[in-house]
């Protein structure tokens, strides 16, 4: 095959011509280049909730550990789910601390270290959530779903440098998951007949790829497979919605949500689209449409018009003096939308129990401290009991500073995944941490 810059893989959908681009390989570069029917148990789903910023350690950490701990001033809001979120303080992050808020995030959520090349630096592997995607997503429509209420503010990655776009829409994700391809259980749905004509398209741009991947070099290959993995989910996506619904419960077609939140007094409504997010996951989860999500409520360096506030987030957290009360504001409300989430799914039905306690959904930000970017007292929220393999209710303490990739692991086992380390480097670990485990 003959290959450049402008090299397609192309198929045919109903007479027309269907191509698909290719990604930029070396060669083109330079030098710097309780049950369902068929008896398993309900699936254990796994989550991300993500604020930028950090927190206030000073008023974060709870001064009691165990069961009987007491809420601190920040995680006030958490009084009405306090029995079935864990917070586990004391944890620090091991990686490479060189770019403010980007060495954090990227550690954080890979971890491995940013790599510095240009800008703010690039992720240099997956983020935790795809790689739980990878291991339990095959059997659902969407193998994950990235969304939040900023704009542009997702970060999650399938492989170095390839970000998933994060809807910030929630009628748009209304849109995508419950719009052409949903049936809802117990409707008779006629079939889509484009369906079987995009994946015979599916079928011959693959088999393209295939043909290509033996021309091309180790380095190629590898971003031909990184590549074609999104081709790959959509023939996934296409072969269930060709199988129909599944006979679930709890699932019922929610509520079209606002098609816009437009900005109040320069603030944007991050409450109300976060609501509308979580009401719309709970009906995601419940129909089985993905078991693995990321909400990304706010980025990191966000300066967004909080609701009391004078100035934008990040300007706040270095320029407020003081115990910095407007900062402490802005973290509770971002405490108050985490549990917004929690509660929407410990109210749905599902089995003998709730999406909740099916879950594993782990609450945290890149940095510790906003106004110095330190890493070494992380903030971190777990909820849910992952089918009873995690303990909730309970405040752990490290007093030594344990490495904060533990938790990650802990929750990825507990959402199946046969991972038997994370991290790299100093941020290595084989262990989870087993104060929040059963």
């Amino acid at each position: 095959m003959s290959l450049s810059r402008r090299t397609l893989l192309k198929g045919m959908l109903g007479g027309a011509a269907v191509t698909v681009g290719l990604p930029a390989f070396e060669r083109f570069m330079n030098a710097h280049g309780t049950a369902w029917a068929d008896g398993l148990g309900f699936p254990t789903r796994f989550g991300l909730f993500y604020w930028g910023n950090g927190v206030l350690p000073s008023r974060w950490v709870p001064q009691d550990t165990g069961a009987d701990w007491t809420l601190s001033d920040q995680l006030a809001p958490l009084a009405p789910v306090k029995d079935v979120v864990t917070v586990v303080t004391g944890m620090r992050l091991p990686n490479e601390n060189l770019v403010p808020h980007f060495s954090g995030a990227a550690g954080l959520l890979t971890g491995i270290d940013l790599i510095l090349d240009q800008g703010d630096g690039q992720f240099a592997g997956p983020t935790f959530d795809q790689l739980v995607a990878k291991a339990v997503g095959a059997d659902t429509r969407f193998r994950s779903l990235e969304f939040g209420a900023q704009p542009e503010g997702g970060l999650s990655h399938s492989a170095k440098g390839l970000k998933n776009p994060a809807e910030s829409s929630p009628h748009a994700l209304f849109e995508r998951v419950f719009g052409v391809g949903f049936a809802a259980p117990g409707t008779d749905a006629p079939p889509d007949p484009t369906v079987g004509l995009r994946r015979s398209v599916l079928d011959v741009v693959l088999d393209q790829a295939r043909a290509l991947r033996r021309e091309l070099g180790q380095a190629d290959a590898l971003r031909l497979d990184q590549h074609t993995e999104s081709l790959r989910e959509l023939e996934l996506r296409l072969a269930k919605a060709a199988e129909g619904p599944p006979d679930l419960a709890a699932c019922a077609l929610p509520a079209e949500p606002l098609a816009d939140y437009p900005d109040i007094d320069a603030r944007p409504q991050l409450e109300a689209q976060n609501r509308a997010f979580a009401e719309l996951l709970a009906m995601v989860l419940a129909c089985d449409q993905t078991r693995v999500f990321s909400n990304w409520f706010t980025a990191p360096v966000n300066n967004l018009l909080f609701p009391g506030a004078t100035s934008g987030h990040h300007q706040l957290t270095h320029d407020e003096a003081g115990d910095q009360p407007q900062v402490h504001a802005i973290t509770v409300q971002c405490v108050q939308a985490f549990v917004e989430l929690v509660t929407v799914l410990r109210e749905t039905p599902e089995g003998d129990g709730t999406l909740l306690d099916h879950m594993a959904l782990l609450g945290t930000s890149e940095v510790a401290l906003g106004r110095n970017h330190t890493v070494d007292e992380m903030p971190v929220l777990v909820a849910g009991s992952a089918n009873g393999r995690l303990r909730t209710g309970i405040h752990h303490r490290e007093p030594a500073g344990d490495n904060v990739h533990k938790v990650t692991l802990s929750l990825m086992r507990a959402a199946g995944v046969p991972a038997a380390s994370f991290g790299e480097g100093d941020a290595y670990t084989a262990d989870g941490l087993s104060a929040i485990e059963t």
